[in-house]
């Protein structure tokens, strides 16, 4: 079967900078990007009363049609983004009221793009990506740290970008 990737971005800017970088994976590898600014997506609620928003819909859809989950997030504060925070949040959903959807993740592969202003990132930071791809039985293919001079991916990022490209 061919494997099927898709780029999950969650940025407070759709067209900021991690989509830049987003956009210079999907050109290398065909992937999907999905925005998750563009979504209706609530925090996360114990009685369940988010299910009207597109969250269960669009991890049906991930599930469905992808292999390799790539999460793509700016860095805020030293975490991920807020977006990304409640979309990992939420598939609190997938292992509690819609189990069968969750059980779909296993197995599959995840990988993670985190975009910053300068080339440090901050240890621990890749740790609840790591750790909830343990969780949820997939695959974790690494992380590649990016940040843009210039408005540009410059050559020596695009040389570890395609490094990390080629994990996938």
């Amino acid at each position: 079967m061919h494997q099927r990737g898709v780029i999950i971005q969650g940025s407070s800017r759709s067209e900021g900078n991690t989509n830049i970088i987003s956009k210079y994976i999907q050109e290398k590898t065909g992937f999907d990007i999905i925005d998750l600014k563009s979504k209706n997506i609530s925090s996360f609620d114990y009685d369940f009363n988010n299910q009207g928003d597109d969250f269960m819909p669009l991890m049906r859809e991930i599930v469905d049609n992808y292999d390799t989950l790539i999460f793509a997030t700016p860095v805020y504060w030293y975490s991920m983004s807020g977006i990304m925070k409640n979309f990992f949040d939420r598939i609190s959903d997938c292992l509690k009221i819609e189990k069968d959807t969750g059980r779909k993740l296993r197995g599959k592969s995840m990988g993670m793009i985190s975009c910053g202003s300068d080339s440090e990132l901050k240890e621990g930071f890749e740790m609840s990506f790591i750790e909830s791809a343990n969780y949820l039985g997939m695959h974790y293919l690494g992380s590649i740290h990016t940040w843009l001079e210039n408005e540009q991916v410059s050559d020596s990022l695009q040389k570890e970008i395609n490094t990390f490209i080629k994990k996938l």
